[in-house]
């Protein structure tokens, strides 16, 4: 049965390092979370924290309404798959899955029974009798999944399970770990640094950074609307333009910036005034080279001076601006046309509608 995870103002220090700075969340019970933030944020230190590697100095640990923060690992109840795999070399793969369940002295007929549950869950039965040696890099990472589902713990936790997958794997793999995850019926918490792994598969996400959570939602809310330039920043690609708000009215903002005039009819993350000084987040997605809306507020003379063509999409290089203050954006265009060398450096326009101008104070 799935079970709500609770962090209520837990902190854990190095020393005089403050990795995890009064953290609180709730988990709801079968949700697939996400900690997601840079190298050092405190992300893995939270992980370890919910395993009990680490006791938390302050704050509390509970599994719906029992506190287990300061229990050991062994009477938690939880998961762990790591970026390692940690598999026993010389053991079979159905040796491996069944290790935890010898530990714990559950009879052998429902070990057997638990194991082959736990590698048909994870697409394994035909290589239950394989060493860790004979699979791929995937093939070892399913067995370590399903070593922590066979002991049908209460929480799953996943420390960067696919960093040391090629990029082919690492796709496959994304849908595989969801899908295992919503048939156990499963309450998971998952870190990783990767964004694109986290906006595929989360139902909800935290982004960490220097102990403390930054923001907090479902994959397309914190893409859509972020709440700051450090999230606007980690999450995706993003254009940066600073800016002063000229006028604002009915959920209507205009913003003076390097590239001219904006228009915002996005809601802002923070209330803002006029004349107070603001970055403009514009992801490369939502800017369009070519003819424009005639009812479109944002429209620039600009120069498109590189492309790069990737195939599923082309990456243009624009400025636009008046002379001498001339502002450089980074376009995605989707699906694009035939290119030739003339496109590489053409004159043009750029627009963006106006709900897609995010207007951030932090």
């Amino acid at each position: 049965m799935a079970i709500a995870v609770h962090l209520e103002n837990v902190c854990k220090s190095f020393g005089a390092n403050r990795v995890v700075d009064n953290i609180s969340i709730t988990i709801q019970p079968g949700e697939l979370f996400f900690l997601l933030g840079p190298s050092g944020c405190g992300k893995t230190t939270l992980l370890r924290c919910l395993a009990g590697f680490y006791i938390p100095e302050s704050g509390t640990i509970r599994f719906n309404d029992e506190d287990i923060t300061r229990r050991p690992p062994e009477d938690r109840d939880t998961g762990m798959v790591f970026q390692s795999y940690a598999l026993w070399p010389h053991l079979s793969v159905a040796e491996n899955v069944a290790f935890g369940l010898e530990l714990r002295q559950v009879p052998k007929p429902e070990i057997k029974q638990r194991v082959d549950e736990a590698l048909a869950m994870v697409r394994m039965s035909d290589r239950a009798t394989y060493k860790p040696n004979q699979l791929s890099g995937g093939q070892q990472q399913r067995v370590a999944l399903a070593r922590a589902l066979v002991i049908k713990p209460k929480c799953l936790l996943l420390d960067e399970p696919l960093s040391n997958l090629d990029a082919k794997l690492r796709l496959e793999m994304r849908t595989e770990i969801r899908r295992i995850c919503k048939q156990a019926g499963l309450t998971a918490v998952y870190v990783t640094h990767d964004q694109k792994e986290a906006l595929s598969i989360a139902d909800r996400l935290a982004i960490l950074d220097r102990g403390s959570i930054q923001q907090c939602g479902t994959p397309q809310d914190v893409y859509l609307h972020p709440n700051s330039k450090f999230v606007a920043n980690f999450i995706g690609e993003t254009n940066f333009i600073e800016g002063t708000v000229r006028t604002m009215a009915a959920g209507r903002y205009e913003v003076d910036t390097a590239a001219g005039l904006l228009v915002s009819t996005a809601e802002p993350p923070d209330p803002l005034r006029a004349g107070d000084r603001i970055t403009v987040s514009l992801r490369p997605e939502v800017l369009h080279v070519g003819t424009q809306p005639k009812d479109e507020n944002n429209v620039w003379p600009a120069l498109v001076h590189d492309t790069m063509y990737l195939g599923e999409m082309a990456q243009h290089q624009v400025r636009v601006g008046p002379a001498g203050a001339t502002q450089e954006l980074k376009v995605f265009e989707l699906n694009p046309k035939l290119l030739t060398h003339d496109d590489e450096v053409r004159q043009t326009h750029l627009w963006v509608r106006t709900q897609n101008v995010i207007l951030l104070k932090r």
